[in-house]
């Protein structure tokens, strides 16, 4: 299947969409706990038995329009389905808000390996929509490394010591706004480092 090029509204809407689904559902549900076959699942445990399918849709949308899917998009469905389903079979939140984590370190783990062999393999997600030189990959490999492992420890410290609401809180807005205060703090590198997709080598001027 030849890849696409989504429109940034779309693409945000696919990628963010479903996380919002599950805030919404969430305080829907917070005081609303529901009854199935003689068992009681609260808020959290039917936000994610919701959030589950709609991401894998959402998932299967991206890429029937865009004909690609990233490594770390396909990771993160693997382990939301695995967690998620455990979260409700076992009608316990604590396998969903370690996800997360998971995610985190395995995203961290992979760009570490690559950076050992001298690899930016960060490069192969974001190379189309940011030209750059190797050492510009490398540096922003290197920082992208810490941002994981610390909102892996971030995330552990809010779900073992703060409510289902805050860790929801968090998940939904807080985790978005570090990635992109992140990104925008990036710009540095990104201007030292960029260069023209005609020329994969000479940095800008």
């Amino acid at each position: 299947m030849a890849e696409k090029t989504l429109k940034p509204g779309l693409k945000v809407l696919l990628e963010y969409g479903p996380l919002l689904v599950f805030f919404v559902a969430f305080y829907l549900f917070k005081d609303r706990p529901v009854l199935v076959a003689g068992t009681e699942y609260k808020g959290f445990i039917v936000a994610t038995a919701i959030f589950v399918p709609v991401l894998a849709l959402a998932t299967l949308v991206q890429w029937r329009l865009s004909g690609h899917l990233s490594v770390m998009q396909i990771a993160t469905l693997v382990l939301v389905v695995a967690f998620g389903g455990l979260t409700v079979w076992l009608n316990d939140p604590t396998f969903f808000k370690m996800k997360p984590t998971l995610i985190y370190l395995l995203f961290a783990g992979a760009l570490g390996v690559g950076l050992m062999r001298g690899k930016p393999w960060l490069k192969s997600v974001l190379g189309d929509a940011l030209p750059m030189s190797e050492q510009g990959w490398m540096i922003l490999t290197r920082r992208f490394v810490g941002l994981f492992l610390g909102l892996a420890v971030a995330n552990e410290i809010v779900w073992r010591t703060m409510s289902d609401t805050a860790w929801v809180n968090f998940k939904t807005f807080g985790l978005t706004a570090i990635m992109f205060a992140f990104v925008l703090a990036q710009s540095g590198v990104i201007s030292r480092h960029g260069i023209s997709k005609d020329d994969d080598d000479a940095p800008r001027a």
